[in-house]
């Protein structure tokens, strides 16, 4: 069996889950609701506060959605309980960030400002200190789409690997390389 798949998800308190008829799990807490439809070759049972899913074969297709639909419904229990936070910082000189509600303007270097609309179930806060690099922190209880608005800001300008210079994850380690004057010797 899949090790991700078999893995049971223990329900929290304050934590309600329920499957419908047609397969989809809705998943209720005290910061938020979330939805997902599950294929409907897998099987999701509730027991004595212990979420399992199970797979029909052992088929290639079957295995790989056992763990995929595990996964996702572990991160929505994780989500609705604690939430998701991704810290984002701009390295470079003149970089900024502002926000206003739920809008996101970027000074990234280029002639005119990046203006991001983000969705409503994402809140933004940015940081600007002196002597440090700006930040921009993002918070939501959805894992899929805080990682797809974090991809997204970070294509805007993606750290280069000579000064590494763009928009970065904070603690992302990236690979740097020697510039033209190391060839030379």
């Amino acid at each position: 069996m899949s090790r991700i798949g078999k893995a049971p998800i223990t329900i929290p308190a304050g934590v309600t889950i329920t499957v419908s008829n047609d397969n989809v799990v809705t998943v209720k807490g005290p910061k938020g609701e979330l939805t997902q439809t599950v294929d409907s070759d897998i099987t999701v049972r509730q027991e004595d506060g212990i979420l399992s899913v199970q797979r029909p074969s052992e088929q290639k297709k079957h295995k790989a959605l056992h763990g995929l639909y595990r996964s996702l419904l572990n991160n929505m229990v994780v989500g609705v309980t604690e939430g998701y936070k991704l810290t984002q910082e701009l390295v470079g000189v003149g970089y900024r960030a502002t926000n206003t509600g739920n809008t996101l303007d970027l000074v990234l270097g280029y002639s005119h400002h990046y203006v991001f609309q983000l969705p409503a179930e994402i809140t933004v806060t940015t940081q600007s200190e002196k002597g440090q690099t700006p930040k921009i922190i993002l918070e939501s209880i959805d894992k899929q789409l805080i990682g797809q608005v974090a991809a997204k800001i970070r294509s805007l300008r993606a750290p280069e690997p000579y000064k590494g210079k763009g928009i970065k994850f904070v603690g992302e380690v990236l690979r740097r390389k020697a510039g033209k004057s190391a060839s030379k010797k």
